[in-house]
Formats: structure tokens, sequence, C-alpha cells
């Protein structure tokens, strides 16, 4: 940095927090002069002997002397002293902040000194670092690296000096966040100085016991990290659990009643309840993590995996189970939750999308067990046993959650939030809150351009219609006949093409009876659903990367087991018949109320380019991408037509394949509605057709997913950029595509 950040800084104490931002001010040439004030003379030579500060004072008036940034890193309590006492020598343009774990009453001592005006440089803070080691020796330059710092401006902090605060901040490689006062102050109550007081009631309840030696002898690790933030600072958190007195007392009420609930679980020998009560901390708590770790995604579009995959003469063969069905997953967690009785599920996907819904499901009330090894268990609370979630209810990168959960929660009596993550956020909700607004919804889609977060609210009648499609779209479709079964009366839904039929399959597996009339289904509200078996076949859309990858292989041999082929899916087995692929569909049975089948692919004789009939475009809308790679290896020309709903997608697909194509040496012509490929296969030459490059994925796992198979016919190195959502759908795509000769390579 040319120019210093602050011509002087002032630290009014050098704790932990204070030395270590004060390392980082050194360390990066942030200040002209850096000085301090405590009353330890000897923290004061250390700190000089440490380099950290020019000149220390015992008198916290001569640190400020023309200091243009001030930072009182002392216990919260003494703050209203130290401000009476520098208050005098603060010019109009000082920063004035803190480091405190409380912000209530540091905002009540600068007013107790200031009055009600304050000074605009005054903007209270508090680093979410820590450590249970105090002092200067114990401060770190890299405390604050990827740690949250949280700003709490006021109407009279001017913007100048909270934009040098973040400036500072984000130089200690923290992230910034502004909130309101007492919404901090209410946060930490619950996220840090409750843990703080129950770890020190812990050791001091089991420290107070005869045989605590023997205690402390075998506690395990649990114990351990639990309790260590009890070797923390006692003075420190003994002002900290005044100062934030209301918050923190109301934080213990919560858990008081909480352990009050587990205990009667307990004694009670209540297993379904405490089992559903775990099951849903432990995936709460995995919940809250993905989101945490999705935030930089969200925010900065950041990519954080990508795929490479090298040339070279490849083989594809092998015998296969892909995972479970996205679609059939979703809705045997939804069905089973609003079903009467328990509803138990075998080949349950457990991708980041299927988990959302579970989530959200867990979030209103409902006591699910698992998923362990695919296998779930749903303890329903019928049509009106919903509860209202805490929160708003975040559904990741699921499109499918996002549209069929609108329907249900419709006719909830409470109000609810969606919210999802980049990609999801970009996506249009108006299709389906246009017919739930004509059913008596009140539903709003508060992104722009009718996007996510969407906003529910409840209590409201529903009534049945009759609606005509306008495209076709199997997650509008469902998302109108799910809030039908709380409306009044008939509710239709005619589509102008089949599209997939989950949900009325399985509607009626939980005994709902459900019409089927040409393109017209409907169904009476008011009935109920009764928990039942499902099993989930494995995925068509998962198995069309393999079926594809070993159409265009030579020699490939691929057999894709107990494959679901609900007709209204089993467009990408058509097409790639018409294609000319060697494909068999083997040992059909039924399971679940869904056809299953087995799925033989051998890489025999060279793809045709054709003209894709219009009839096969909705049973294939989500295999696309893989058959445009095909389609790339194929002799002739592909022409796709009536799929604009492609755009529309986790990705404009349409386009970004077409962009990918072309970077990678296939001639392509993007139409509003579809795609027109220029296949360079000729019969009988398996050589590469694409000469690699770098793709970018735009985050959608089947763009990414599609693209490693063109690895197959490289004869350059392919490089797939934001490839992490391939876990939505597919976590273990990596590893089965490798076992059958790929060998993609995974980075971050």
């Amino acid at each position: 940095m040319s120019q210093p950040l602050f011509e002087k800084v002032a630290f009014i104490g050098l704790g932990l927090i204070g030395s270590s931002l004060a390392r980082v001010i050194v360390a990066q040439k942030l200040a002209r002069h850096v000085v301090a004030a405590t009353r330890s003379q000897k923290t004061l030579e250390d700190a000089k002997a440490l380099g950290l500060i020019e000149q220390g004072y015992s008198d916290p008036v001569e640190a400020v002397q023309g200091a243009d940034l001030i930072v009182l890193a002392l216990p919260v309590r003494a703050t209203q002293k130290i401000l009476e006492q520098i208050k005098p020598h603060i010019c109009a343009h000082t920063i004035l902040t803190d480091v405190g774990s409380t912000k209530g009453n540091v905002v009540e001592a600068a007013k107790a000194v200031y009055g009600t005006h304050l000074p605009p440089g005054f903007v209270p803070g508090h680093p979410i670092a820590g450590s249970e080691h105090t002092g200067v020796y114990a401060g770190k330059v890299d405390l604050f690296a990827n740690h949250k710092v949280i700003l709490t401006p006021l109407p009279s902090s001017a913007s100048w000096a909270v934009d040098k605060l973040i400036e500072l901040w984000e130089a200690a490689q923290a992230e910034v966040i502004c909130m309101d006062v007492e919404k901090h102050d209410e946060v930490l109550a619950h996220t840090s100085h409750l843990p703080h007081l129950m770890a020190f009631n812990l050791v001091e309840q089991l420290a107070s016991r005869e045989d605590n030696l023997d205690i402390f002898r075998y506690a395990a690790g649990g114990f351990r990290d639990f309790s260590r933030v009890a070797a923390s600072d006692p003075q420190m958190w003994h002002d900290i659990f005044f100062a934030n007195k209301k918050a923190i007392l109301n934080a213990v009420d919560g858990f008081e009643q909480q352990l009050g609930i587990i205990r009667k679980m307990i004694e009670n020998e209540d297993s379904q309840a405490l089992m559903g009560l775990l099951g849903h901390a432990q995936a709460a708590r995995q919940h809250f993590n993905h989101m945490l770790a999705q935030k930089p995604l969200m925010e900065k579009n950041k990519v954080t995996q990508q795929f490479t995959i090298l040339p070279g003469n490849k083989t594809f063969q092998g015998k296969f189970t892909v995972p479970g069905d996205k679609s059939v997953s979703h809705r045997s967690i939804m069905f089973g939750a609003i079903a009467e009785g328990t509803t138990h599920v075998t080949g349950f996907l457990e991708g980041e999308d299927a988990l959302a819904t579970l989530q959200a499901f867990r979030d209103m009330g409902v006591s699910i067990e698992g998923p362990k090894n695919g296998e779930v268990t749903i303890h329903g609370v019928g049509m009106h046993g919903l509860k209202a979630p805490a929160s708003a209810l975040y559904m990741g990168n699921s499109g499918t959650s996002m549209r069929l959960l609108s329907g249900m929660l419709a006719a909830q009596k409470f109000d609810t939030v969606m919210t999802g993550d980049a990609s999801l956020s970009k996506r249009p909700m108006e299709r389906i809150a246009k017919p739930l607004r004509l059913m008596g919804a009140q539903i709003q889609t508060t992104g722009e351009k009718g996007t996510p977060p969407v906003s529910i609210s409840g209590q409201q009648k529903l009534h049945g219609i009759h609606y005509d499609l306008p495209m076709p779209s199997a997650q509008v479709k469902s998302g109108i006949l799910l809030a039908g079964l709380w409306a009044e009366g008939e509710t239709s839904v005619t589509e102008p093409e089949p599209t997939r039929d989950h949900t009325e399959r399985m509607l009626r597996a939980f005994g709902y009876e459900v019409k089927t009339e040409g393109h017209k289904i409907s169904l009476i509200g008011g009935g109920k659903l009764v928990g039942t078996e499902i099993q989930v076949p494995s995925d068509i859309s998962s198995a069309a990367f393999f079926m594809v990858g070993a159409a265009i292989t030579q020699n490939s041999d691929v057999l894709l087991e107990a494959v679901g082929i609900n007709p209204t899916r089993t467009g990408i087995i058509e097409i790639l018949k018409q294609m000319g692929a060697d494909l068999t569909v083997e040992n059909e049975r039924i399971a679940g109320g869904e056809p299953i089948a087995d799925i033989h692919i051998r890489g025999s004789r060279t793809l045709k380019g054709i003209h894709i009939p219009e009839d096969q475009v909705p049973l294939a809308i989500d295999e696309f991408p893989a058959l445009f790679v095909a389609a790339a290896c194929a002799e002739g020309q592909t022409v796709l037509t009536g799929a604009a709903e492609l755009r529309v997608k986790e990705s404009d697909r349409i386009q970004v394949m077409a962009d990918g194509l072309k970077t990678m040496g296939i001639d392509c012509t993007p139409t509003e509605d579809g795609i027109i490929i220029e296949g360079k296969g000729k019969s009988g030459d398996w050589s590469a057709v694409f000469t690699g490059g770098e793709i970018e994925s735009h985050h959608d796992h089947r763009i990414a997913m599609s693209f490693s198979m063109a690895g197959l016919r490289s004869s350059g190195t392919i490089n797939i950029m934001g490839t992490e959502t391939v876990a939505t759908s597919f976590p273990t795509f990596t590893e089965l595509a490798n076992k059958a000769g790929l060998a993609i390579q995974v980075s971050e």
C-alpha cells in the first residue's frame, strides 16, 4: 500500500485482540505510527520489544493525541470511564471503534459521555475471533483470517469511517458484516455467550464433585472440546455476562426450556421423539455449515472446484448403480411428511438438493431419521401438522424444492420465506406463483425479475382451478397439484405435452386419488395421504452421462442397473436409439410404483445426427446437455427445437453448452428454443472430435458432467470450472466415472 490507511493508530488496551490487530497494522504498514496505552508497564515494554508499538503510555489521554484511529481493546465495562478521559482530545476526523463482545452497553456508555450527539467517527465493532490464551504474546497476525468481524454502525456514524474500518478489517483477511446493535447482542448471546456460560458451568459442576479427579481423568474428546473455552479470561467473561444481561438471560431461558423437553423424552423413553430431535440437530448443524460455506460463492461467485480431463485413448466399461432418482427422492420426503403414519424410503439420493428438501421439513417440525446408506424414515404429521419454521427455508440449488414447496406452503397456516444459492436466486418463480395466486395464495417473488426469495403468507383459503400450462413443466404442474390437496373443489392441470409424472404416481402410492385423462391431470382437495414404503429407482438423468459416454467411445460396454424408466423420462433412451446407439433395455420390472430396468450400452457404431422430435423434448429436458455432447460426436447435423425451457434452468443451458462446444472446436448455432450442432463424427472413425479448452459451467451440475464426458473424445486437456455443484445431484460422479475409465482430476 503506497499511502498508509492511517497516520496514527492508538490502542487502549493490548490483549489478545488488540495485539493481534496491531500485528496486522505493522505487518502491512497500514499506519505511520502505532502507540498504545495500558496500565501494565510490562505489557507496554513487551509490545515495544515485539515491534508492535513505537511508544507506550500509562495515560490514555497521551496516547490518543493526534490519532486518526482509536481502538478500544479493553474490558467492556471500562468503556465509559475511558471515553470520559479522552473525549476532549478526539478530533472530528478521528475514527473511534472497539472490539468488545457486546455492543449495547458500549453505545450506552458513549451516550452517557456524549449525549445524543455521538461523534461521526464512532463505529462499534466486534471481531469474532479469539483464543483461551490472553495477553500481548498470545496475539497472532492471522487471528482474524477467515473469521467474521461485525460492525454496528449507528445513524450518526459517517460512511467514511465505516468504509475505512471495513478496509482495515479486510486487510486482516476478515469477512466484514454490518448489523444493528440489538441484533448483534441477541445473536452473540446465543452463539457465543451462552456456550461460554455453559462451559464454565459444566466444568464448575464437575470440579465440585468428590470424584472430580476420575471424571477429568477419563473425560473424552467431546468434553475437552466443549469445555476448552472455560479456560478463557474470567474477568472478561464476568463483564460480558453482566453487560449483555438481558439477551443472555433470554438465551438461558430458552436453553432450560429445551433441556426440559429432552429430559422428559428420556424420562418417558420416547424413542421416536428423541431420535427425531437428535436427527434434526445433527442435520441442522451440517446444513448450517453448508449454508455458511456457500456464502462466499453466493456473494462473490467464486469458483471453488474444477475438473481436469487429460487427452489420450480411453476405455469406458463397467457395471454401475447410479444414485437414486432426485425427483422421486424429493417427493418421498414431501409426501411422507404430510402423510399419516410412517414412511420408509430406500435408495434415497443423499445429494445436496434432496437434502435441502429433507432439512426444510425437519425445520417445519417433521421427525425424520436418516439418511443412512440411502434409507430414510419419515414420521408423518398429516395434512395439517406442519409447523412454522424458525427462519427462512434454504433450498440451496434446488428449483424442484422451491417450486413444489410453493404449492404446499401456500396452503399452510403460517408465513414462510424460501431462499436459495446464487444459481437458484436467478431462476424464474413467477411461473408457479401466478397460478397459485389464481387459487387464492398470497405469494411474492421478492428478487429481481420474479426470482427468489419467495415470500408466502399463511392463513389463505385456496380454491381449485383448471389451469392450462403455457409450456411443459413438471415442476409447475406438481406445485399446482400439491396446492390442490388443500384447496376446495377440483384442481386440474392440462399440459401441452406429457411431462414427468412422478407426482401423480407417488400420490397414488400414498393412497390419494389422482385422475389422468389425456393431457389433463386432476384431483379433489380435502383427502389424506397414508404412509407407505418407497423404493427410489436409480436416476435416469444421472445414468444419461454414462449412456452418452458409452455411446461415443469405441468398444465401450456399460451396464446401468435398476434405472428408472418412467415413460415421462425416457426421452434420452429414444433419442439415443434414433441416433443409432447400441442400447438395450433389459430386465424391466416395477419397484415402488415406478418402472425400472437395466440399461446396456456398447460403443459399436458411430452415432448419426437427427432432427430431435419435439414430442421427445419434455421427456429428456434435463438430459439435453449430455445429448449435445453426443450430437457433437455424431455424423451429420443434429437439430433441436421446442426446448426454450432449457434457457431457464440452473443456467441458460442452450447458450452455455453452445459456448463450451465452440470453445472445443464444434460448429453450433444456438436458437431461441434450441440449437443446431454440426457433428464431427465419421462412420468407423473413433478419433477425437473435441480440441479441449477451458469450460465455464456457470455452477450448473449437468453442464459440468456433460463436458466431462467430452473428455472421452478430446485431443486436448479439458478444464471445467465451477464443478462444486455436481454434488447436488450426483455425489459419486467422479468416483464412478474414474472407475469406468474417464480419469477426472478434481482440484479446488
